[in-house]
């Protein structure tokens, strides 16, 4: 086989070995399948094992699986968290993040880079977050439509900053050219809320079970109209994709719920059993591990990220806790909110690309992503739950 061949043959079995590996420590303690997937990456790439090497056409399924999780993310949001109160607070609390992001950045790597650091430090992995949150029930409670409306705009507005400050042309014609996305996003969600739907969702029941599948047929059409007008008009593709999945959530908004429950069911086993392992896996493949130990300086920088993570998104996202929200659950906010991974994979990789910022530094970033995805969705779980009470029974034996 060819060593492209073998890398993607590698992949194809560590997806298979990282829900295993999370189910078999999960009997201790509960960890993302997604932590399994960066550190197996790691290990079999070339920094390590050898066993899997870059590769132009893993790379392009790598960037499928990145959109996918940007679409699905799309597809999970409540719409509705956004409103009033709980979305006001998280827009506030994300452009908070932002600037104290950058400020940060400036001290790191002064000049451009500071933009990219800035953006990685404000984002929120919602993606990672939604399947934690509906494992736990928590997706229709207070506390999860916080943490989604968080997530949101912790992941929206990261996109809207690589759109204007890192798309290779000035602020000015970069505000004009993604007011011209909006517009036309705007047009395709209004075309979502006013198309007859009734031929689609029987088109969709219709093929449910068939070798058609016009759901997940047209899931690809519309994340790939929206991720190549993003490219048209050299704007971030991860834009697109999370716009489709917005988009692909209000056509199905009056289906029969057991239809709708098929058809996520079915994009969910193409999304997280196919395409996205592949770009964690592959994230882990690329990490550039050596750079780290050439540099031990950068080492630092693995808890200093982990820490500035938490500072400058996890308590700007206390903003947007639930009214009354009681110690424990602020605290979950804050730690759910400085979760981060998909967009600092995705910023530091433009910031290498541009010479912003070094491959270590970008190493470096990406592993405190890791670490928080690792830790921080772990703790906040464990920080909800309340303590077992004793009985008074054994209280007293006790006694």
């Amino acid at each position: 086989m060819s060593t492209e061949q073998t890398t993607i043959f590698v992949i194809f079995v560590l997806a298979v070995l990282a829900p295993l590996a999370a189910r078999l420590l999960g009997r201790w303690v509960r960890v993302p399948i997604v932590v399994f997937e960066l550190v197996l990456g790691i290990l079999v790439g070339p920094s390590l094992l050898g066993w899997a090497q870059q590769s132009d056409f893993v790379e392009m399924l790598s960037n499928f699986g990145l959109a996918m999780l940007f679409f699905m993310a799309g597809s999970e949001i409540e719409l509705t968290a956004l409103q009033g109160r709980t979305g006001r607070r998280a827009a506030g609390g994300w452009l908070i993040s932002l600037a104290l992001g950058i400020a940060a950045g400036w001290v790191i790597a002064p000049g451009e880079g500071a933009v990219v650091i800035g953006v990685a430090l404000c984002s929120t992995a919602l993606g990672t977050l939604l399947p934690i949150l509906r494992d736990e029930g928590e997706l229709k409670t207070p506390f999860g439509k916080s943490i989604s409306a968080i997530g949101a705009v912790g992941e929206f507005g990261p996109l809207i900053a690589i759109s204007l400050f890192l798309g290779g042309r000035n602020p000015g014609l970069s505000t004009i050219v993604l007011l011209l996305f909006v517009l036309l996003a705007a047009l395709t969600i209004w075309w979502a809320f006013r198309m007859p739907q009734g031929a689609l969702h029987r088109a969709v029941n219709a093929s449910m079970h068939t070798s058609g599948q016009f759901a997940v047929r047209f899931v690809a059409f519309a994340l790939a109209v929206l991720v190549s007008l993003s490219i048209v008009l050299d704007l971030d593709m991860l834009l697109g994709a999370f716009t489709a999945g917005v988009v692909w959530k209000l056509v199905m908004r009056d289906a029969k719920e057991a239809d709708r429950k098929a058809v996520e069911s079915k994009v969910e086993a193409v999304a997280f059993g196919f395409l996205v392992p592949f770009f964690f896996i592959y994230t882990g493949i690329t990490f550039d591990l050596q750079a780290l130990f050439d540099n031990p300086v950068l080492f630092l920088l693995l808890p200093i990220g982990l820490v500035l993570l938490l500072v400058i998104r996890g308590l700007p996202s206390l903003l947007a806790a639930p009214e009354g929200a009681s110690r424990r659950d602020r605290t979950a906010v804050a730690l759910f909110g400085a979760t981060g991974l998909p967009i600092i994979v995705a910023v530091t990789a433009i910031g290498v690309d541009e010479k912003l910022i070094s491959s270590g530094l970008a190493s470096a970033l990406v592993g405190a992503g890791m670490l928080s995805v690792l830790l921080y969705p772990l703790i906040g779980t464990l920080v909800r739950r309340e303590p077992v009470k004793a009985s008074p029974r054994l209280e007293d034996d006790m006694a």
